[in-house]
C-alpha cells in the first residue's frame, strides 16, 4: 500500500510514530495516525514532511473516513501525499492546519496582528553598494542576501559581519526595514529588525533553535513552495510568508512548478498573514499582477535593473495599480499542485 491511515484514539504520542514508522518500513510512502489519543491531532508523516496536524479552533470535526476520502480526492489532483492530507483536512471552508516542524507535540501558535499596510516593492540586494543605491529611491522593504561559500573562512566572515553592520546602519538611517537572508545569529548581534529564512534552515536548528530565534524579537520573513510548507511557516507567526516562485527564475535551481497567479491568490487568501510574491518578476506587469491578486509585497532582483532610480518608480506605480484593482474575492477556491507526484 502506497499510503495508509491509522485509528490513533487508542494511542499515545509515542506509539503513534512508532506505528507510522512501522508502515514506512513496510513500504507505505505516507501514513496518517488519525485523532491520536481520541484527540483532534494526527501525525503525519510521507516522503517530502513528517509533522503533526492540527486542525484550525473553528474548523468542524472531520470523520475519519471523511478525511480518508478527501485524501484520495486531492491525491488524484496530482498532490503529494502530504499535501494532499493538509489540504483534505481543511475542509470545503480551506481552514488549514497547523503543520508541525518536527516530532515535538505542538504549542498553541503565537499571534501577530496583522496589518493592512502593504510591503510594497521588496528589493532584494547582495551588496552594500546595492542597498544603497535601492535605499535612495525610498524604497522601504530590503533584504540583503549574502550568500555563504563552501568555503567560507575567517576573513570572509569578518567582511560579512562588516557588509551587515553597514547595511543594518543605512536602512536605519533610511527608515527602511532590512531583512538580512540566513545570517540570523550575526544579524540580531548586531541590531537588525528582521531576518529571512528557507524551511531547511527553520528546519536544521530544531526546536530549541527556532525557539532561540522567536525570542530574539525579530521580524520573521519564510520562504514556501508548497502546501505543508506554507502550513509549517504560519505556525511561526512570520511578518510575511513567501509564495514562490511564482514564475520561472534562473535566480535559484529549484525543484518546484511555478505558482503562477492562481496560487499566489490562493496563498494570499488562506495564509492569514501577509504574503509577498517571488521568483521570475520582472515586468513591470508581472508588479501589477501580483498586487492584484493579494500580494503584500512583490520581490523584484534583476527588474531592479542597473539603475534602480530609473527602475523603482514605475515600479512602484505598477504595485499601485495592481493594489487598486485587487478584490479579496475574486481569488481562486483551491491551489494546483507544485511538485510532482509519484503515482
Amino acid at each position: 500500500m502506497k499510503w495508509q491511515l491509522i485509528d490513533g484514539c487508542a494511542l499515545d504520542a509515542a506509539a503513534a510514530l512508532r506505528e507510522a514508522e512501522a508502515c514506512v518500513a513496510g513500504g507505505a510512502r505516507a501514513v496518517v495516525v488519525y485523532r491520536v489519543g481520541g484527540a483532534a491531532l494526527h501525525w503525519l508523516q510521507g516522503e517530502h514532511a513528517q509533522g503533526w496536524m492540527r486542525p484550525d479552533a473553528g474548523a468542524p470535526p472531520m470523520p475519519a473516513a471523511a478525511f480518508e476520502a478527501a485524501w484520495r480526492q486531492w491525491r488524484e489532483r496530482g498532490f503529494v501525499a502530504v499535501d494532499a492530507a493538509l489540504l483534505a483536512l481543511s475542509g470545503p471552508d480551506c481552514r488549514l492546519p497547523d503543520f508541525s516542524w518536527d516530532a515535538a507535540l505542538p504549542a498553541d501558535r503565537p499571534l501577530r496582528a496583522v496589518t493592512g499596510e502593504a510591503l510594497g516593492i521588496y528589493a532584494i540586494v547582495d551588496s552594500v553598494e546595492r542597498l544603497r543605491q535601492v535605499l535612495e529611491t525610498g524604497i522601504t522593504t530590503v533584504q540583503l542576501r549574502i550568500k555563504q561559500p563552501a568555503d567560507a573562512d575567517r576573513a570572509w566572515h569578518d567582511d560579512l559581519r562588516a557588509a551587515l553592520h553597514s547595511g543594518i546602519a543605512l536602512a536605519r538611517a533610511a527608515g527602511a526595514r532590512l531583512f538580512v537572508n540566513d545570517h540570523w545569529r550575526v544579524a540580531a548581534e548586531l541590531g537588525a529588525e528582521a531576518i529571512h529564512l528557507g524551511q531547511e534552515d527553520l528546519l536544521a536548528l530544531g526546536d530549541a533553535g527556532r525557539a532561540e530565534l522567536l525570542a530574539t524579537g525579530l521580524a520573521l520573513g519564510i520562504s514556501s513552495h508548497a502546501v505543508w510548507e506554507l502550513c509549517r511557516a504560519r505556525t511561526l507567526a512570520p511578518h510575511y510568508i513567501a509564495c514562490g516562485p511564482v514564475w520561472p527564475t534562473t535566480t535559484k535551481d529549484m525543484p518546484w512548478t511555478p505558482q503562477g497567479l492562481n496560487n499566489l491568490g490562493w496563498w494570499c487568501r488562506v495564509a492569514g498573514t501577509p504574503v509577498v510574491a517571488i521568483g521570475g518578476i520582472l515586468q513591470l506587469a508581472q508588479v501589477e499582477q501580483t498586487a492584484a491578486a493579494g500580494a503584500s509585497g512583490s520581490c523584484v532582483v534583476r527588474g531592479l535593473g542597473d539603475d534602480p532610480r530609473t527602475a523603482v518608480p514605475a515600479l512602484q506605480a505598477a504595485f499601485a495599480r495592481g493594489r487598486a484593482a485587487h478584490a479579496a474575492g475574486d481569488s481562486p477556491l483551491w491551489p494546483h499542485p507544485t511538485l510532482e507526484a509519484h503515482a
